[in-house]
């Protein structure tokens, strides 16, 4: 366990006490990232802040329901601004914006070298990241590309260009070698 997951376990378990500063620190650590994560989903800024907004209530008010042994605090954090993204966009609340086809297609390449550039800045002695370079390449983008930028599997299979099945099957079984590998 690194030093950033024990940190942030710690302040979940400070907002679950109601300790504020449990919750100023995650804010500090990830209110960015997590923006770019709503982002990715939404389409819009000003939403993505939204969401984040949204899903800092939820982890301030649910903080107690989180269980390190159900998952790492980072992942809990990122699946409420997730579903919150995800929950918005399924509620109508986001207005559809027209975007040409070119800007769109940079916007993803950026975001998808981002995406990889944060994997490569992984401690180098870090077993996640050793664990990641043992898969192969596409299944590794497609874990990355779930759960550091928030594409859905729909999206993940049109820019991998694989079957929606595939693609579903790949990040299960990336994210099973993950788990067995990481143990």
């Amino acid at each position: 366990m690194t030093d950033k997951s024990t940190d942030l376990e710690a302040a979940l378990a400070a907002c679950a006490k109601g300790d504020r500063r449990g919750l100023r620190d995650i804010f500090d650590a990830e209110a960015g990232k997590l923006v770019s994560v709503a982002q990715r989903i939404v389409k819009r800024r000003e939403l993505a802040e939204e969401v984040v907004q949204e899903a800092f209530i939820r982890i301030w008010t649910h903080a107690h329901q989180y269980k390190p042994e159900r998952g790492s605090a980072r992942g809990w954090i990122y699946a409420i601004v997730r579903n919150r993204a995800l929950n918005m966009l399924r509620d109508g609340s986001r207005e559809d914006l027209i975007i040409e086809d070119q800007l769109e297609t940079i916007q993803d390449a950026e975001q998808l070298e981002q995406i990889m550039a944060a994997w490569h800045r992984l401690d180098h002695n870090s077993r996640l990241k050793e664990c990641l370079g043992r898969l192969e390449e596409t299944r590794r983008r497609g874990i990355l590309m779930a759960y550091v930028g928030g594409y859905t599997h729909g999206e993940i299979a049109g820019r991998l260009k694989l079957p929606l099945g595939t693609a579903k099957s790949w990040i299960r079984r990336g994210l099973l070698t993950l788990r067995e590998c990481m143990a």
